[in-house]
């Protein structure tokens, strides 16, 4: 399994930091530390692993957020969001200069959280290097998200919490009207996603469109006839375009 995502909290206020910390645990993320001023946020990043930071941008010290932001544009190869309960015009524009991954308005709800965390994290990782080498922004998160995909994993939902499963264990996914069926060994996630545009998030070397109904991934393929293919004891209906591919794939 992976390493969950490694957070820095950078919060003056030890009230919010504290919520901040108890809803990312929650949901899976892993908090490196919880400070309050600049001095202490470099000396972290120094020392310790962080794949994202937090950061309110008027902090304890006299150095800012901002400050901060530039700090790590210039020195390490990470996303951070601005957290901040300042959405003046003025207090945006300083912002934008140090290109954020996103910018949170306080007081956000658990979900905001996650969202923008999940779509700087996504957009970081799939952004083009610009010429300086940085990664692109990502923009502001601006509603919920029903999935958000990372590296070898993607998130679901189901009920209030957010289920990270890995690609490897995704079995088959089935369109049922608005909804996918994302099907693992023991668990089924409700998806509200069309079936094309959830494929394009999945490995092109292991997920193929079985049938307009369903994606299939190959390695969980246990039996095949002209019609169908058995997955875990499921039938699956199976296009004549799919039982070409698996049957060159098979001869090959």
């Amino acid at each position: 399994m992976e390493q969950p995502i490694r957070i820095l909290i950078v919060e003056d206020n030890v009230i919010i930091a504290d919520d901040m910390q108890s809803m990312l645990e929650e949901i899976g993320y892993e908090i490196v530390d919880n400070v309050i001023v600049y001095e202490q946020a470099e000396e972290v990043l120094k020392t310790k692993e962080v794949d994202l930071v937090l950061i309110d941008i008027i902090l304890a010290s006299d150095k800012t957020g901002i400050d901060l932001g530039k700090h790590i544009r210039e020195n390490y190869d990470i996303p951070f969001i601005f957290v901040t309960s300042n959405s003046d015009r003025a207090t945006v524009e300083n912002a934008k200069t140090v290109k954020p991954n996103g910018y949170l308005v306080k007081p956000f709800e658990q979900q905001d959280l996650y969202t923008s965390i999940e779509i700087a994290l996504s957009n970081f990782i799939q952004s083009p290097k610009g010429e300086n080498g940085e990664s692109a922004p990502a923009a502001v998160a601006d509603g919920p998200m029903s999935n958000a995909v990372l590296k070898d994993s993607i998130f679901v939902k189901k009920q209030h919490l957010y289920y990270r499963i890995q690609f490897g264990d995704i079995q088959f996914i089935k369109a049922d009207n608005v909804y996918l069926e994302v099907n693992t060994i023991d668990k089924k996630f409700l998806v509200r996603s069309p079936l094309k545009d959830y494929l394009e998030k999945l490995p092109k070397n292991k997920f193929y469109r079985a049938h307009k109904s369903y994606i299939v991934n190959v390695d969980h393929i246990d039996a095949i006839n002209s019609k169908d293919i058995m997955i875990n004891e499921t039938l699956i209906p199976i296009s004549k375009d799919f039982k070409e591919f698996i049957i060159s794939a098979m001869n090959s």
